[in-house]
Order: C-alpha cells, then sequence, then structure tokens
C-alpha cells in the first residue's frame, strides 16, 4: 500500500522518503481535490486492523524488522485484502492523473 502511495506522489511530481510523511501529503491532496481517492484508505493504511491495535506503518515495521515470527492468519487476510483494494484505486488515481 506504502509503493501505491509512492506512485501516486511521483506521478504528482513529489518524491517522499518518509512514510507518515507519504501519508500526510496524500491526505492533503485528497481534502483539497488534487487527487480523488476515498479518505478510508488513509484510515485503512493508518489501522489495518483494531484487534491488532497497530497501524500499517507498525505492523510493516514489526513484519520487516522485527523478530517474531507468527501473525494471526486473519490479520494477514485482512491486510491483503486491504491491499487489493487499495491498489486498485491507487490505480484509478494514478492513470487520471496529467
Amino acid at each position: 500500500m506504502y509503493h501505491s502511495l509512492l506512485a501516486i506522489l511521483y506521478k504528482l511530481g513529489y518524491e517522499s522518503r518518509n512514510q507518515e510523511c507519504s501519508i500526510n501529503a496524500i491526505e492533503c491532496f485528497i481534502k483539497t481535490g488534487k487527487i480523488k481517492l476515498d479518505l478510508r484508505y488513509i484510515a485503512m493504511i493508518r489501522r489495518t486492523d483494531e484487534l491488532m491495535g497497530s497501524d500499517a506503518k507498525t505492523l510493516r515495521e514489526e513484519f520487516q524488522y522485527g523478530t517474531a515470527i507468527e501473525v494471526k492468519c486473519e490479520v494477514l487476510e485482512n491486510i491483503k485484502n486491504n491491499a487489493k483494494d487499495f491498489v486498485e484505486a491507487a490505480r484509478i488515481v494514478i492513470e487520471k492523473i496529467r
């Protein structure tokens, strides 16, 4: 999902090296009408699973850099489904940017 944000930013002529800044920039572009993307996708990235009490950024960092070897299947399934939905929405946004 994060790389989809980066793709949108790149298409708009921006570059970001900070996950939170990327998320905030996309949120700003949505609110100002520069891109048409539902704000629920921002919430989706920030909070993938309320049961976990973690946002997508934290989960990604834990998965990538952490030492845990187990994750609940329902959490992974939720993330996978959200990612598919988000990437498709991001693709549509990118196609509409001129």
